[in-house]
């Protein structure tokens, strides 16, 4: 199945079962995933989301929140210490 043909057939209730399947990593019914079913969803769920879903709600997304590139995360610095390692 092409990219555009996966597209169309999901539906979001489909998108959801498939990234539960991969969150708990087994199906509805209790089947455990296999490793390739695992890897197919989990490309499903990519795909959908970049074509239908914004940043901020696909899988993945990191809020970087409002810091300029380069900022710290800390308002002030930490201070560095230097460890010294007692010989025996």
């Amino acid at each position: 199945m092409n990219v555009e043909a996966m597209l169309k057939a999901m539906t979001p209730e489909i998108h959801a079962a498939l990234k539960r399947a991969v969150e708990i990593g087994k199906w509805p019914d209790g089947r455990p995933l296999t490793g390739e079913q695992k890897e197919v969803c989990m490309e499903a769920v990519i795909t959908y989301d970049l074509h239908t879903l914004t940043e901020e709600e696909r899988v993945g997304y990191i809020d970087r929140g409002s810091k300029a590139e380069g900022e710290l995360c800390d308002d002030e610095p930490a201070e560095t210490s230097i460890l010294k390692w007692a010989g025996k």
